[in-house]
């Protein structure tokens, strides 16, 4: 009996939020395989039943959560709460915030509805998520892991990701802080060039975009535009698998001190330099690239 106690107590559960494809889908299904108890969201039915559908008996499809109808998450922490009762697990070991897409346009351009669902996704939702788990956090001694790209530098083209992560990089280091006091560390997993659904369409976003904008608009940026599209072909060759990710997640949910900071994914490390140097500087280089 002792010794079943000993395992239960050393299985952790974790709540991936966007499980339907690419970094959510690896990382839940390779957390699951090593061991952890994992709570994977999903906005559709039918991405609940693919889930379902790899037998996995550690993977717990959550379905709905839309993180923009946030009157779905009171019955997603019943659900959690429950299904660790039934564990007999001591709370939640790591809520991993995954959820999100952005899109590839100039500012001036941006589509402000698809806008305002990527903030209320990455960025309200994810405090709602937040303080909605953070007492079976604390009842497991646990963590919070923020998946998202190098935050602290513009990227031309692509605000509508990168805002929302300026905003969960302030989030991610002012909870370290204000969490100190439990030992609740909040780990941020910095990905460059990922090889996921999103990352790999580039060139029909661009084509997209050009097409939805008033003609006037397109027309100033078209040129400069195809020709990011173009430079971001042999990027995007040159991603690294989701899987890495998943990699490294397992690592930070795994390490009794994780560090902060982790870096995964093409051209990850150079924009970790780029945070590192006074952001003038890095402004200065940027400007001159573009």
């Amino acid at each position: 009996m002792a010794e079943l106690k000993k395992k239960t107590a050393e299985i952790k559960s974790v709540l991936i939020t966007g499980c339907s494809s690419g970094i959510g889908w690896a990382t839940a299904i390779h957390l699951a395989k090593s061991g952890l108890a994992v709570f994977a969201t999903v906005r559709k039915e039918l991405d609940a039943e693919r889930l379902r559908s790899l037998n996995e008996p550690n993977l717990v499809p959550i379905c709905p959560l839309d993180l923009t109808r946030l009157e779905q998450l009171q019955s997603v922490v019943e659900t959690v709460r429950a299904e660790l009762e039934r564990r007999k697990l001591p709370g939640l070991f790591a809520l991993i915030h995954n959820a999100g897409g952005g899109m590839v346009s100039p500012v001036e351009m941006i589509d402000l509805a698809l806008l305002r669902r990527e903030l209320e996704t990455r960025v309200l939702a994810s405090v709602a998520l937040t303080q909605a788990f953070l007492p079976m956090i604390r009842a497991a001694n646990g963590r919070i892991l923020w998946i998202m790209t190098p935050a602290a530098m513009p990227t031309p083209y692509v605000a509508s990701i990168h805002a929302c992560d300026f905003a969960v990089n302030c989030l991610a280091r002012t909870l370290d802080i204000e969490l100190k006091r439990w030992k609740i560390p909040n780990v941020m997993i910095r990905c460059g060039g990922i090889k996921t659904e999103t990352g790999l369409r580039t060139t029909a976003d661009v084509e997209a975009a050009l097409k939805a904008a008033p003609p006037e608009k397109a027309a100033l940026y078209e040129e400069a535009f195809r020709k990011w599209a173009e430079s971001m072909a042999s990027f995007d060759r040159k991603r690294t698998p989701a899987e890495k990710v998943a990699e490294v997640v397992l690592k930070a949910v795994s390490a009794a001190r994780p560090k902060r900071r982790y870096s995964v994914g093409h051209m990850s490390r150079a924009a970790a330099f780029l945070e590192s140097i006074p952001q003038a500087l890095a402004d200065r280089i940027l400007r001159a690239r573009f």
